[in-house]
């Protein structure tokens, strides 16, 4: 039996010399390695491509041992094509449509080399804008098409399903309409606007994704963050994480008709985010987290504000949250609709509270600790069913911990400085950042060149796992119920789009 090729391991915010990156002798070794890997319990977290100049196409995949707190990571040459690794591990099917839009490296045998995205860069292959989606043959059968032009204020996507009377056979999801090349922006921005595009990618996670390219830009630099910076970017993102989940309650409760807890949690969504502006500036959290710490300090009089608002918050939600869950009527329209198995949210590789609710126990603040999640741990909260009930579970159970670790965190916030200066990157190395944000891992990884410049900027936002979840939570539903199940997985296009 020929022996696996080995990977090399690094650990959440490190940096590894790009020399010390394994390269398998061939293309087979690394995809034969990444499936094995995979069956034995690993996730593959990126696999992405990177064509330095004068250089061949180099893939890079990178898996995550959740159980050992390390990433694995690996790279091979490609050439015009490279046989499809998504029959025998379905998590790479949307990687590996990427690498083919952007670098025209095919994936020999994929079984949906469909656009990801609309192309950009100037090697892309011809992918047709208009192309023929799944279409069924049948009795009665008939497609209902939605968007991308939306009767509400969100973002655009496109939603093909196959129906039969209410009954749904299969939803196609199209996105790219919201494409704006954030990537190869980031690879030629000036080292001080990077942190403003890093807040763009997904303008609810502005704090998530802030935070994940401080991180990489600090390990480049060999920065490290005062503890009382850790603490203030960790209440930040709980913070961005309270906001976001109780706003998804209160918006579950208008899909339903339940006004009472639309109203009330909406309310206490507001109060969340009205203390992310006192405490960064913004109402999202912009401009907050910046390489090498943070911009603003939380004085002792405000933290004790602060500590007095969010004890009120966390008896109201007590409240609410008895009230809508609790009701009957609740439970009946939420309990069993858009189920996702345990088993299909690991092939596809789901994350987040998409994946706590059908069981699957993956939190990067715990399989990958970071900042002050190294120190203060909060319990994962998981469910069985996979249901929209159970995304919704999850959601208020994560609020009732994300609420004891911000207080926790005020009341015993560590001396030390703000922010310290942060220096040239290394040369010709790469350096991965894993961040919990409120919809699940965000992984920022960069490559730079003999210079220190970055080379290649891969941003991959928890939506790039999710939205084929949803596609699969359709499934045997009815089409009246899509704005629900929508809802509940409350996917970012623009996150997806870069």
């Amino acid at each position: 039996m020929t022996a696996r090729f080995a990977f090399a391991s690094l650990r959440n915010g490190q940096t590894m010399a790009e020399h010390s990156i394994p390269v398998a002798p061939e293309m087979s070794s690394l995809l034969d390695s990444v499936a094995e890997q995979c069956r034995e319990g690993r996730r593959l977290a990126n696999f992405f491509g990177h064509r330095a100049s004068d250089q061949p196409l180099k893939l890079y995949a990178v898996m995550s041992d959740d159980k050992a707190n390390l990433l694995w990571i690996g790279a091979a040459t490609a050439g015009a094509s490279f046989p499809s690794l998504t029959p025998r591990c379905p998590q790479a099917h949307l990687f590996e449509r990427e690498i083919y839009e952007q670098f025209g490296c095919r994936p020999q045998g994929h079984p949906w080399l469909k656009p990801v995205r609309f192309p950009a860069r100037p090697q892309s292959p011809p992918i047709p804008r208009n192309y023929s989606f799944f279409h069924m043959d049948g009795e009665e059968v008939h497609e209902v098409a939605v968007g991308p032009v939306h009767a509400g204020i969100i973002e655009p996507g496109h939603f093909r399903f196959q129906c039969h009377g209410e009954h749904v056979f299969h939803l196609e999801i199209q996105l790219g309409y919201q494409h704006r090349g954030v990537e190869t922006l980031l690879e030629h921005a000036a080292s001080g606007r990077v942190p403003f595009l890093a807040e763009s990618i997904a303008g609810d996670t502005a704090v998530g994704h802030g935070l994940a390219s401080a991180m990489v830009w600090e390990s480049l630099s060999d920065v490290r963050v005062s503890a009382r910076a850790a603490a203030l970017r960790a209440v930040a993102l709980e913070l961005e994480r309270l906001a976001n989940h109780v706003g998804d309650l209160g918006a579950l409760g208008a899909d339903i008709g339940f006004v009472p807890g639309s109203a009330y949690f909406g309310r206490l969504r507001g109060e969340f985010l009205n203390l992310l502006m006192e405490l960064t500036g913004n109402r999202y959290g912009r401009c907050f987290v910046r390489p090498g710490g943070v911009t603003f300090d939380l004085p002792e009089t405000m933290a004790e504000s602060f500590l007095k608002r969010m004890k009120n918050a966390q008896k109201e939600l007590q409240d609410v949250s008895r009230l809508f869950f609790d009701t009957p009527s609740v439970f009946e329209r939420l309990d069993g609709v858009g189920a996702v198995s345990l088993n299909a949210c690991q092939e596809l590789g789901l994350v987040g509270p998409a994946a706590r609710a059908c069981g699957q126990d993956h939190d990067v603040r715990k399989d990958h600790p970071y900042g002050m999640y190294r120190f203060h741990h909060i319990p994962t909260m998981t469910a069985d069913e996979g249901d929209v009930f159970a995304r919704a579970s999850i959601r208020r159970l994560e609020i009732e911990r994300s609420l004891e670790f911000v207080i926790s965190q005020i009341d015993n916030l560590p001396q030390g400085n703000l922010r310290a200066a942060c220096g040239p990157l290394r040369k010709q190395s790469l350096a991965v950042a894993l961040v919990e944000g409120w919809r699940g891992e965000i992984m920022h990884t960069v490559i730079t060149d003999e210079e220190g410049r970055i080379s290649r900027y891969k941003v991959t936002d928890p939506s790039f796992h999710n939205w084929m979840g949803l596609a699969m939570a359709l499934r045997d539903q009815q089409i009246s119920d899509f704005p629900l199940i929508n809802k509940s997985f409350n996917l970012s296009y623009a996150g997806h789009d870069l």
